[in-house]
């Protein structure tokens, strides 16, 4: 007997997530489901692809081997459904994206509805999380990332690069003063992060280092530092893209402008790994890449 396409849907979705709970949410199925799933597909296969534990679930030497041409044949359907669609506005299904809580406010929401107006039948999730998680564990199709990356697991593509603004309130400056060299840093409050450190190193130089700022108030995300610094709370260091507009109407003043050192922080879609991109996907990228284009 041959092996099913939900039987193999099974055991990649186990294998993804890590376990069969997991993988029974992924897939909308129970988890007794999966689970018969693959014992009927070991039980055909007349082979164990997966030693299963109290703790964890670790591939045997054939499902390492199976899982790649298992891989193949689902990227390879994926493929065709998505060459039968008429038009990209016939793609349908669910994206789930992930990302910085600033970049979701800032960027991705205002464009959300040009998006679900030019591709109607899909369905988009957003969520936020302030730290990098993994994929598979927060079944994420898209996630976006910023700095550096280092996950030689998943794929990227360069959305676009943001500038570093050091910048304050005109009513704090009114009432604390306007610094004119970044030596003044030293005496002033800063607003800074508590749990991404190295955003605390800000684009000047003091005593010709790098200075990183000792934050008077400290925030776990961008969206929070960009608010209090509006509120009078201090100086603080942040991205075009969470400023310009408030640099744009006053509501904050760019300091240090003829002493900055540009610096410019890359933000990347990064997603799994896979030979086939569902296409839904592949077009939520493609249309930010577009539409960051003049940050590039």
């Amino acid at each position: 007997m041959k092996s099913t396409i939900e039987e193999l849907q099974a055991f990649t979705a186990i294998v993804d997530s890590g376990s069969i709970v997991m993988a029974a949410d992924r897939l909308g199925q129970t988890a007794s489901g999966i689970s018969r799933a693959l014992q009927r597909l070991e039980s055909k296969l007349n082979v164990t692809l997966l030693e299963r534990t109290t703790r964890k679930i670790k591939l045997t030497q054939e499902g390492q081997l199976f899982l790649a041409k298992t891989r193949r044949i689902l990227n390879d359907l994926a493929e065709a459904e998505d060459s039968l669609q008429k038009a990209d506005e016939d793609i349908s299904g669910l994206i789930r994206v992930d990302s910085a809580t600033p970049f979701v406010l800032h960027v991705i929401v205002p464009l959300m509805h040009e998006f679900m107006q030019k591709y109607p039948n899909i369905e988009i999730e957003l969520n936020n999380h302030d730290q990098v998680i993994d994929l598979l564990e927060h079944q994420t199709d898209v996630a976006i990332r910023f700095g550096e990356l280092n996950d030689s697991t998943l794929h990227a593509k360069l959305l676009c690069r943001s500038r570093l603004y050091i910048a304050a309130s005109p009513a704090y400056l009114a009432e604390k003063g306007h610094p004119v060299h970044p030596e003044e840093l030293l005496q002033h409050d800063l607003i800074g992060f508590s749990q991404v450190l190295h955003l605390n190193t800000w684009p000047v130089n003091v005593n010709n280092k790098p200075f990183t700022a000792r934050p008077k108030i400290k925030a776990s995300n961008g969206e929070t530092v960009r608010q209090l610094a509006l509120d009078g709370n201090g100086i603080t260091c942040l991205s075009r893209f969470l400023v310009q507009d408030d640099l744009q109407a006053g509501r904050l003043t760019a300091l240090f402008e003829d002493q900055i050192e540009l610096h410019y922080q890359k933000i990347h879609a990064v997603y799994y790994l896979q030979e086939h991109l569902p296409k839904r996907v592949r077009l939520f990228i493609e249309f930010l890449a577009e539409k960051l284009k003049p940050y590039l």
